[in-house]
C-alpha cells in the first residue's frame, strides 16, 4: 500500500473503534486523536471548541506564506446506531477484510475524515505550506442529528475560526455508471426542507357502530395514494440543470430515463422537483374509539431556494381534487448551492482528469443536506462541495451502505480520496 493510503486505512481504523454513536455522541477522545494527529504533523493552530466537554469540534490550521483564499476541509465524526446483531463484523471492530475496512462510519463519513486528515499531514510533515492562503481542516460532531451542536455552532459562536473560502465535504463522488462510460458526481447543491402535516377530519364515535360516526383515518388514503405516486412539476436550479445538460437529457426525457435506466433515474428525478415522502400517519389513541381526526406527516425536499410557497405549490398541484385537508408546516429549512464554474471546480475537474480518466465529472445535487449548508449560510462567498471520490464501488453499490448494515469502504478508494485532498489543496493554494 502507498504511504498516504497506508496512513489513511490506519487512520480510519482508529477512528471506526470509536464508538461516537449520535446520540449521545461522545466524539471528544475521537477528536483529540485527530488533534494529536496534526500537532505531531506541524499544524500552526489546533483547537478543541465545543458547547460542552463531550461535544468537542476539531479546527487545524495551517497558514500559507502570504495573504490569500482559505480552503477547508470539512468531516463529521458522529455516526448513526448501528445493531451488532445484523452486521457479519463488530460495527466498531475496524477490521480490514479482503480489501475492505468495515464498521460504522466507513461510508458517512470517517473514511472521509481519515483521508482528508491523513492527506493534510502529509502536507505538513513534507514542509509544504500554502503560497497564499491557508489550509484548514474542520471535524464536527453532531451532523447526523442536525448540527447544532457541531457546524451550526461553530459557525454562530466562532466564525473567524472557521471561515473559509472552498470548502470540500461529503455528498458526491462515486462513480455512476450511464450507457458506456462512468460519470463522477461533485454536489453543488443541496435541496432544503419544507416537512408538513395534512390534518382531515370527521366525528368520533365507539368503534362498534360505525355508521353513527364519520371515522377521518379513511380519508387520508387518496392523499396517501397521490403523494406516495407523486410526480408533480419539475423545478429546475443550476447544478441539476447542469446535470442534464452533462448527460444530454431534457427534463421531457426523464419518463423514458425512468424505463431505460430506472437507478440512475431514481438518482437524477428528485434533483429536478419538488418531492414528498409520505413517512408517518397518526388517528385515534384507541382501538375502541373511531378517530374525529387523523395526520399525515410528509417529508417534503424543494430544490436549492425554494421554500414553502413553492412546496404549497406543488401540495395542491398533486391533491388537485382532493378536499377536505388542512395543510400546516412542521419544519422549514430552504436549501442552497454554490456556482458550478469556480477554481474549485475546476481543481477538481483536473485533479479527476489525471487520477480517474475513465469518469466524466459532473455536476449534482444531494437530495438530502449537509453541514455544506450551514457554511454557505454562515459565508455566502464560500464555495463548498460535496466530494469523496470512489470508483471501487459505484454510487449505486455504496449507498444501500450509509446507514446500513455492513457498512465498509475499499482502501483504494480511501487511498484516492487521500490522494484528491492532497493534490487539490496544492494545486488551490500553490
Amino acid at each position: 500500500m502507498p504511504d498516504l493510503q497506508a496512513a489513511a486505512v490506519d487512520l480510519l481504523q482508529r477512528l471506526l473503534r470509536h464508538r461516537t454513536v449520535n446520540p449521545p455522541g461522545d466524539e471528544r477522545a475521537c477528536l483529540e486523536m485527530l488533534a494529536a494527529e496534526l500537532r505531531d504533523a506541524g499544524f500552526d493552530e489546533v483547537t478543541l471548541v465545543g458547547s460542552s466537554e463531550q461535544r468537542q469540534n476539531l479546527v487545524g490550521r495551517l497558514r500559507g506564506k502570504a495573504d490569500g483564499p482559505t480552503l477547508c476541509l470539512l468531516s463529521h465524526v458522529d455516526t448513526v446506531l448501528a445493531e451488532p446483531s445484523e452486521w457479519q463484523r463488530d460495527p466498531w471492530g475496524g477490521d480490514l477484510v479482503d480489501g475492505d475496512v468495515w464498521g460504522r462510519g466507513a461510508q458517512d463519513m470517517k473514511s472521509q475524515t481519515a483521508a482528508e486528515v491523513a492527506a493534510a499531514c502529509d502536507l505538513a510533515r513534507s514542509d509544504w505550506r500554502p503560497a497564499a492562503g491557508d489550509l484548514l481542516v474542520v471535524a464536527v460532531c453532531d451532523e447526523e442529528v442536525g448540527g447544532e451542536l457541531g457546524a451550526i455552532w461553530l459557525c454562530d459562536t466562532h466564525p473567524d475560526l472557521v471561515r473559509c473560502d472552498f470548502l470540500l465535504n461529503e455528498g458526491g463522488g462515486s462513480v455512476i455508471p450511464h450507457g458506456d462510460e462512468l460519470l463522477m458526481g461533485v454536489c453543488a447543491a443541496e435541496k432544503g426542507v419544507q416537512r408538513f402535516t395534512l390534518t382531515v377530519r370527521g366525528v368520533a364515535g365507539h368503534a362498534s357502530m360505525p355508521a353513527f360516526a364519520d371515522n377521518a383515518l379513511p380519508k387520508l388514503a387518496p392523499l396517501l395514494e397521490r403523494l406516495a405516486t407523486a410526480h408533480p412539476g419539475y423545478d429546475l436550479t443550476e447544478a441539476p440543470q447542469a446535470l442534464l445538460g452533462a448527460l444530454e437529457l431534457t427534463v421531457d426525457d426523464l419518463p423514458a430515463l425512468r424505463e431505460r435506466a430506472p437507478q440512475l433515474a431514481a438518482f437524477v428525478e428528485p434533483m429536478c422537483s419538488v418531492t414528498f415522502a409520505p413517512t408517518m400517519a397518526a388517528a385515534s389513541t384507541k382501538i375502541n374509539v373511531i378517530p374525529s381526526a387523523a395526520t399525515l406527516k410528509v417529508d417534503c425536499r424543494t430544490p436549492p431556494g425554494l421554500g414553502a410557497d413553492a412546496a404549497e405549490r406543488r401540495i395542491r398541484e398533486v391533491l388537485g381534487d382532493l378536499e377536505g385537508w388542512e395543510l400546516s408546516f412542521d419544519e422549514q429549512v430552504v436549501g442552497n448551492g454554490s456556482p458550478v464554474d469556480t477554481p474549485l471546480m475546476d481543481a477538481l475537474r483536473g485533479w479527476a482528469g489525471r487520477e480517474v480518466p475513465e469518469a466524466r465529472m459532473v455536476p449534482v445535487m444531494l437530495p438530502a443536506y449537509t453541514d455544506s449548508r450551514t457554511f454557505r449560510d454562515a459565508f455566502p462567498e464560500c464555495v463548498a462541495y460535496g466530494f469523496f471520490p470512489q470508483r471501487t464501488r459505484t454510487l449505486f453499490e455504496m449507498w444501500p451502505l450509509v446507514h446500513g448494515k455492513d457498512e465498509r469502504i475499499h482502501v483504494d478508494d480511501v487511498g484516492l480520496a487521500a490522494r484528491c485532498y492532497r493534490d487539490v489543496a496544492k494545486e488551490l493554494l500553490g
